[in-house]
């Protein structure tokens, strides 16, 4: 994930890549097609990223950044619509369907999902393999003692056993919401046995129709992603906090954990002046980073007690589940924002390739000066007629596309290459020195010596 940040420390622009440095520097590398591509080139001024475990946990967490921050320049994603969840109903004789909606009603929400494909793959799976109903009545015991309702469609096809009329207990019905919570917690291996297993059998029978569509739900279910660590509405208002230490510096990661997602992830180093404990450093920057962000969180996930006491705030140090998930994702952003600090200190340690070149081209030509200037000129014309010139510019090693130029000969009639390189050439310089602009320190003419005599 990767976040572009304007002069005002806004966000405006938030994105996700596999590669992330190919991604990032493409907006820089060359010049962008599209005019609200440049304009957001030219408004940005800082850039952070964010590590995640997975193609589903950055699509979540960019759907997450977008809905809180609203980036000028994102499109996609700014409506109110969210990912998908599969809800098990807090009522009798549970229903168990898709919705976009979480509502703290007791229900069980499972998700959110990045794939709806899945989610309807599942619904139908769980339909397929279990008898549960999917109508909307009241089936509590006093509407059904009180015989309100009668068996539907459903009931004479196979797929529901009549709970309505009593045909079935609550008992009974809740093995097969058990085993439906359990494939959704991820313990989906036995029910891809028992697919497999089906599909061969249709397979003997020449029903190569059907067992390609069991074929498609095992692959379906084989990439299914029971939990992210981006989104888990079970944690709400929660600040998480880790620290990676060497000789010089100390490295914090923070998470902001909202309403079960992640909305804010913000490193920094300190740098030590004294032999700070580990303690000290993680005290100093869980005070200073919740009051700059504002936080109101009343717990505080770390790797160990820091040395602070804040008032209506519990530290915890999880070993297992969800919590343990959320400090590893941060340990995990530490590590990278460090490794990326070293790599920039060793960059800056040796001269870049493109200054070597330009140091071997200072040599081999014998210049005085490094030609971090550069301007080329060539000449065309159309079987004598039309002539024309370009000059093309590079600056510190770089193509400077911006400061190209094409020229229409003025004062030449008909082919001549030397004075119409003579002619482009003054003009150029002269434009150059009445701006009270640079002048390169190399210039290059294409042709021969006639060529480079008039310019």
């Amino acid at each position: 994930m990767y976040q572009f940040f304007d002069e005002n420390d806004r966000i405006i622009y938030v994105g996700k890549a596999k590669n992330l440095k190919r991604r990032v520097a493409s907006y820089f590398n060359r010049e962008p097609d599209n005019g609200k591509t440049r304009v957001l080139v030219k408004k940005i001024q800082d850039i952070k990223h964010i590590v995640v475990n997975s193609e589903e946990d950055a699509l979540l967490l960019e759907n997450n950044l977008i809905k809180k921050y609203q980036p000028r320049y994102n499109v996609l994603l700014k409506d109110d619509k969210t990912f998908p969840w599969i809800v098990i109903r807090n009522e009798p004789f549970p229903r168990v369907y898709q919705t976009r909606q979480y509502i703290k009603d007791g229900s069980l929400y499972f998700g959110p999902y990045t794939s709806v494909v899945m989610v309807r793959a599942l619904i139908d799976l769980f339909r397929h393999l279990y008898p549960i109903r999917t109508c909307r009545l009241q089936l509590t015991q006093e509407n059904i003692s009180k015989g309100k309702f009668k068996r539907c469609l459903e009931f004479h096809i196979g797929n529901c056993k009549a709970p309505c009329e009593a045909l079935q207990t609550e008992a009974e019905y809740q093995v097969y919401i058990d085993e439906i919570k359990s494939i959704l917690k991820g313990n989906i291996q036995s029910v891809i046995r028992y697919l497999k297993d089906y599909m061969m059998d249709l397979a003997r029978d020449y029903k190569y129709e059907e067992a390609e569509e069991i074929k498609q739900r095992i692959k379906l279910l084989s990439g299914f992603q029971s939990k992210s660590t981006i989104v888990n509405p079970k944690i709400d208002n929660v600040d998480v906090f880790s620290i990676l230490n060497d000789d010089k510096s100390a490295f914090i990661n923070f998470l902001k954990v909202l309403n079960g997602a992640i909305i804010q992830a913000h490193t920094v180093e300190l740098k030590k002046r004294l032999n700070e404990s580990e303690k000290e450093l993680l005290s100093l920057a869980i005070v200073d980073i919740r009051e700059r962000f504002q936080s109101n969180a009343t717990e505080i996930i770390v790797p160990f007690l820091p040395e602070v006491a804040l008032n209506g705030v519990d530290f915890t140090i999880p070993q297992i589940g969800d919590k343990k998930k959320l400090l590893e994702l941060s340990e995990r952003n530490v590590k990278y924002y460090r490794l990326e600090k070293l790599k920039q200190a060793a960059n800056q340690l040796k001269t870049p390739k493109h200054i070597q070149l330009l140091e071997t081209l200072q040599k081999d030509l014998r210049l005085n000066k490094l030609p971090v200037h550069i301007e080329c000129f060539d000449n065309s014309n159309i079987q004598g007629a039309y002539p024309v010139a370009a000059c093309v510019v590079f600056k510190n090693g770089r193509p400077a596309r911006k400061d190209y130029r094409h020229f229409n000969i003025k004062t030449v009639e008909g082919a001549n290459d030397f004075a119409s390189m003579e002619e482009v050439v003054f003009r150029r310089y002269r434009r150059l020195k009445e701006e009270g602009s640079s002048l390169p320190q190399l210039v290059i003419i294409d042709g021969g010596k006639g060529q480079l005599g008039s310019a």
